[in-house]
């Protein structure tokens, strides 16, 4: 008789609580949802994104739809706020997000920052 080897995928957890924080103290805003490593900011203003299960690097993904001076304010809250809890945030660029006509899925789509 063969004994079959299953595979389990490694469970990987984020420290939700502390991009929770980050985020209520630098701008006020609430968490709208959280999948697998991304944090969405209330109202699609920008997501954060675990850059490891550390949670001492994220990544920061702002909304094309933004405002430059307004990215930039937020931007610079998050990272100090960030900085004060250990954990460097790091610009990587913007999303767009669209949702499919009569259905609640969302696609988002993610457009990196171009490095000099």
């Amino acid at each position: 008789m063969d004994k079959k080897q299953t595979v389990a995928k490694q469970v990987e957890f984020y420290e939700l609580e502390k991009a929770k924080f980050i985020i209520k103290d630098a701008c006020g805003l609430d968490i709208a949802y959280a999948y697998e490593d991304l944090v969405f900011s209330e109202h699609g203003v920008f997501i954060l994104q675990f850059a490891d299960t550390t949670s001492n690097n994220m990544y920061c993904w702002f909304n094309a739809e933004c405002i430059e001076n307004e990215r930039i304010s937020v931007f610079e809250s998050l990272t100090r706020t960030g900085k004060l809890n250990k954990t460097k945030i790091e610009y990587k660029g913007q999303f767009e997000m669209t949702q499919k006509d009569g259905e609640e899925q969302i696609d988002i789509r993610f457009i990196e920052l171009k490095k000099a």
